[in-house]
């Protein structure tokens, strides 16, 4: 190429335009291979692996049997495994190190385990090894020895797995009964004790006479639940008796026998006996329990379900409250307004607010929506619950309202631009045919500039669902007692705390006790996060590319 074509190549922007096409597909690859990398780490959490038998000898040291999951393999060199002893073969410069899952916390006092490979024997899978999911203390392999109904034995060995699965679903049908009754129907029987309360606590605050019918009708209506709660502890009695009658003894690498309540279980498994297609099954009800159920252990087993709900019910709120805010004041700016230094100023303010740290406006919604409004509040309105605060306290209302200032700016500059682009000549026509300027906005301007709006919406939420900081003051907890919903009036309760899949991220990461148990969680919960808020623009987008058809529709 001569330098004269060079130069005119150069000039006719080419060049620009194929770096340009060249960065955004680095960057497009660099962002799908960090989504891949994610889904990988977290999904290949949920798959049933095969446990080892393997014996380990250290030097000078006893022969020790290690039962457990292989999760990790290191390259290790051979002058570090001098310094621990290890001596390696003439000519080998590295050896393995792996890190094996050995459960039994309550028993081993870790979950996990380093060891050298050059002190491993050769490794067994046996398939009558089995892995126990426990509701507390984490995961427990062994070998099944007995199953006991009270102090008599119904099965042993290998042929008493099948009877224990059959005793394992009855005990979680049970739990299931158990806590419908706890939560579902003693928890309302509680909450109306708990109005009872107030309401009488209300008589006494407006000086209403003790000898008021009003008293005699919650002392009536008190009395009742009394009753009924009664008759519910009694099936509860029955059913925690039904529930503890059933346990199992199974033999650990130590050779100790342990006996376990099948009420401390949530599900038993033999991954050395599955085939491909079981294994397949198991992994989609290892991820549906993954999405559907709660979080238990310091959040580092189970599921995150009252996480996702928390970020959902979130977003849609904070939606509902940031569309009208952004929207009103971009159509005051540009439509009503007179264009002068203040409107400029309040522009560039706008455009500064987009800018301010997320933690700044955390402060804020903490002093201003929780102290100041949520203690008006109470005041005025629920002074039977003080000095216990009602909504002068963090919760799902304030971390909403917050969001919304948060991400205000960004649906203001939107709907602004989308206004913009309106012709100036529709206006005119529609002023010409004898609307009002009123009409001519609600009935023309804004359908046209919907899409605009609901661009500013999409970047909205896909700022707030990823948000932490403010969060933390304004409401997110580590786990949440109960949804936001339920079947107790008024069924949407704003002023509960809920729990949020960023914070989740963060308080499995970086609090939990138990950091190599908690890594794939990790992984898992922020590829859930990112499929969430996909989601959640995927159907804005929808919605704003039919509102473009419509308006096309409509314009021929």
């Amino acid at each position: 190429m001569s330098k004269q074509s060079f130069s005119s190549w150069v000039k006719s922007g080419s060049p620009w335009v194929w770096l340009n096409a060249g960065a955004v597909s680095i960057s497009l690859v660099m962002v799908l291979g960090l989504l891949g990398l994610i889904a990988v780490r977290g999904l290949s959490h949920f798959w049933p692996a095969d446990i080892m038998e393997v014996s380990y000898t250290e030097p000078n040291q006893q022969t020790q049997l290690l039962i457990g999951e292989l999760i990790e393999v290191e390259t290790i060199p051979a002058a570090q495994l001098k310094r621990v002893g290890v001596d390696l073969p003439e000519g080998q410069e590295s050896a393995d190190r792996l890190l094996i899952k050995v459960g039994n916390r309550d028993h081993f006092g870790m979950d996990f385990r380093w060891v050298n490979e050059p002190w491993l024997g050769e490794a067994h899978y046996p398939k009558e090894l089995l892995s126990i999911e426990r509701r507390e203390w984490g995961r427990f392999y062994g070998r099944l020895i007995e199953v006991k109904q009270q102090d008599e034995v119904v099965a042993s060995g290998d042929h008493g797995y099948e009877e224990l699965q059959r005793r394992l679903v009855r005990s979680n049908d049970l739990i299931a009964d158990i806590k419908h009754l706890e939560y579902k129907v003693i928890g309302k029987i509680n909450h109306s004790m708990e109005s009872i309360r107030l309401d009488k606590r209300q008589l006494e605050l407006n000086d209403v006479a003790e000898s008021s019918y009003k008293y005699t009708e919650l002392a009536t209506e008190k009395q009742q639940l009394d009753v009924e709660y009664s008759e519910l502890q009694k099936q509860l009695s029955i059913l925690y008796a039904a529930l503890n009658r059933d346990r199992m003894i199974v033999k650990i690498s130590n050779g100790n026998e342990v006996e376990i309540p099948l009420a401390k279980v949530v599900l038993i498994h033999r991954p050395n006996a599955m085939g491909i297609f079981e294994k397949i099954g198991f992994y989609g009800h290892a991820v549906w329990d993954f999405v559907s159920s709660d979080p238990r252990e310091a959040n580092t087993e189970g599921g995150v379900f009252p996480a996702i709900f928390g970020t959902i019910m979130m977003v849609m709120i904070m939606a509902v409250l940031v569309t009208p805010f952004g929207v009103i004041a971009a159509v005051y700016l540009k439509e009503y307004a007179k264009q002068g230094p203040l409107i400029r100023l309040i522009r560039i303010a706008v455009n500064n607010l987009a800018g301010v740290p997320s933690i700044v406006y955390g402060v804020f919604g903490l002093g201003f929506f929780v102290y100041f409004l949520g203690g008006n509040i109470d005041e005025l309105f629920f002074q039977a619950s003080l000095p216990s605060p009602t909504f002068g306290t963090p919760g799902l209302m304030w971390a909403s309202l917050t969001l919304a200032i948060l991400t205000v700016p960004v649906v203001i500059v939107a709907t602004e631009e989308g206004l913009s682009r309106i012709p100036r000549a529709i206006r005119e026509g529609s002023l010409a045919l004898g609307a009002t300027k009123a009409e001519t906005l609600w009935r023309t301007v804004l359908p046209m500039a919907a899409p605009a709006m609901m661009t500013g919406l999409i970047l909205a939420v896909a700022r707030a669902a990823g948000e932490v900081a403010p969060l933390m003051m304004v409401g997110v907890v580590k786990l949440a007692p109960a949804l936001a919903v339920d079947n107790l009036a008024p069924y949407l309760h704003l002023d509960r705390q809920f729990m949020h899949l960023g914070f989740h991220i963060y308080d499995v990461g970086f609090q939990s006790p138990n950091v190599e148990a908690a890594r794939p969680l990790v992984y898992a919960t922020a590829i859930l996060l990112v499929l969430i808020i996909i989601g959640l623009n995927l159907v804005a987008i929808h919605i704003r590319n039919r509102l473009r058809e419509t308006y096309k529709a409509s314009e021929s």
